[in-house]
């Protein structure tokens, strides 16, 4: 009798986990526009189009509770999700929040919580409208799903953009991922000597980066000001590298970056040199980061090009051409994705 094949989750990967689950599902209404495989779920409601995204953060897994305050908490669980519809160009509307908890938590402790989810309601004027709560055996779980809105002729996928469009991110990249390095040092520190205070007052950015990430949904209404709808877009949530790959796979493309383009905060980048960290590397491979993106056409960018949040990191190539950074040193070599593995 032969043994069934058993393989591991880890051999694919998330991503490959995804791809293979949806090759079997079917769609059965006709408003279903684009259902798995981008940052959010798109349904047509008429005159616009509806997005739907969710996430699910686990305590141990997506978060530390010996470092993470429970408002910031509350309030990262709401802007991952409205980074996926700020991602689809879309603007975010209500959410639900589902809670996993276990007996050690009180009714302050979720009242903690629910203070962040609402300061995020505020801050991105979105309805909290539901959810449910229930028991969890294995640690805290917040579930989040979001839903948005966008003009049908404003949707933006990761499948849009075309060769030698402009590459462009936001804000800038690594500093999320220093700043959880700078609470995991301090927390072996605090482990090693409980009378021991963190210090944390030379790292304010790089701390909040990790702790309370901003969805950029200022950008979004900044497009639509500039009349600029922008050929392909995904937030970055698991490494600026990893992001890149995305849009070249959905576009069918290669892209070329320039190592002196990535944008990297000062704090962050001294902070890397503390730890003996590649800026660079934090930059490509950190994720956390939760900045859009994206491509533009080429005749877009006198728009954009002295907007400070705004940089210019490369543009897209022939798929053959591969995916490529250039040095400092005017070196081309081949783009490497490391970034956040689920399993």
């Amino acid at each position: 009798m032969s043994e069934e094949k058993r393989t591991e989750i880890g051999e694919i990967g998330e991503f490959g986990l995804i791809d293979q689950l949806a090759e079997k599902v079917r769609y059965y209404h006709g408003e279903t526009v684009k259902g798995i495989g981008d940052d959010a779920a798109v349904y047509d409601a008429g005159d616009h189009y509806m997005l739907i995204s969710s996430d699910m953060l686990l305590e141990g897994v997506h978060f530390d509770l010996s470092y993470m305050p429970l408002q910031h908490l509350g309030y990262k669980a709401v802007a991952v999700n409205v980074s996926d519809l700020a991602a689809m160009n879309g603007v975010p509307r209500q959410i639900t929040v589902n809670l996993g908890l276990s007996n050690r938590f009180s009714v302050e402790a979720v009242e903690l919580i629910y203070e962040g989810i609402r300061a995020a309601c505020e801050a991105f004027k979105v309805d909290l409208v539901g959810g449910d709560t229930t028991t969890s055996k294995s640690g805290l779980v917040i579930s989040v799903t979001a839903t948005g809105a966008v003009d049908k002729d404003k949707i933006v996928y990761r499948s849009g953009a075309k060769e030698s469009e402009i590459l462009c991110v936001t804000g800038d990249v690594g500093a999320a991922f220093i700043g959880l390095n700078v609470l995991e040092r301090e927390k072996q520190e605090f482990l090693g000597n409980p009378d021991m205070q963190p210090k944390l007052d030379k790292y304010p950015y790089v701390v909040g980066r990790q702790l309370r990430p901003q969805a950029r949904m200022d950008i979004i209404h900044e497009f639509a000001d500039l009349g600029i709808v922008p050929t392909s877009m995904i937030d970055v949530s698991d490494g600026l590298a990893s992001e890149i790959f995305h849009l070249c796979k959905h576009s069918g493309l290669g892209a070329a970056i320039y190592e002196d383009k990535l944008p990297i905060d000062k704090e962050a980048y001294e902070t890397a040199a503390e730890f003996s960290i590649d800026p660079n590397t934090c930059a490509l491979n950190g994720g956390e980061d939760y900045e859009l993106l994206f491509t533009i056409k080429q005749e877009d960018f006198e728009k954009l090009k002295n907007h400070a949040e705004i940089h210019t990191i490369g543009y897209m190539q022939a798929m053959d051409k591969g995916r490529t950074m250039v040095t400092r040193n005017n070196n081309v070599i081949e783009l490497q994705a490391q970034g956040w593995k689920h399993f």
